[in-house]
């Protein structure tokens, strides 16, 4: 059985570099990937469908600009639940899965049991979206909110292991 760790072995310095290039610049095309990988197109192209097909890559999207989208309202949300029940915690996490404004639901250990990362247009939207949708999915008993006054990091990249 192959550890995570086992997996990152398998990476070369050429795959790291393939994966660290796509994470910042995922519309690259494979001709200029391959010149900053120091490949031609076709292995290039080929690293890269075989990191897809292994699941290191799981996907490409555009970053948007949530005040451009009338977004700009970034909170968090710490939600505890009645009880710690499978049946709880699953009609919780079906229901919150459909929720447009909510980018993240973690699961997490502590005090509470999922934050939410969510983003909404102004405060009167926050208030809709705790009152009348967050507290009323299954099983909520509370939440504690927070609201973000300045962003000063968000991404999505995650640092690539160096070889081993």
């Amino acid at each position: 059985m192959k550890t995570k760790r086992a997996s990152s072995r398998e990476l070369d310095k050429i795959d790291r570099h393939i994966l660290e290039l796509l994470q910042n610049e995922g519309r690259m095309s494979y001709v200029e990937l391959g010149e900053r990988v120091g490949l031609s197109t076709t292995p290039c192209m080929e690293r890269v469908k075989r990191l897809e097909r292994e699941k290191f890559i799981l996907g490409y999207g555009a970053r948007l600009n949530p005040q451009k989208l009338q977004a700009n309202l970034l909170v968090f949300v710490e939600i505890s639940l009645y009880s710690k029940s499978a049946d709880i915690f699953d009609d919780f996490r079906r229901a919150a899965i459909k929720l447009p404004h909510v980018l993240e639901c973690h699961l997490v250990s502590g005090d509470f049991d999922y934050l939410i990362k969510a983003r909404i247009s102004e405060m009167a939207s926050y208030r809709k979206l705790l009152g009348d949708i967050l507290l009323r999915l299954p099983g909520v008993r509370e939440s504690k909110s927070y609201i973000v006054m300045e962003e000063l990091k968000e991404t999505l990249a995650i640092p690539i292991p160096e070889a081993d």
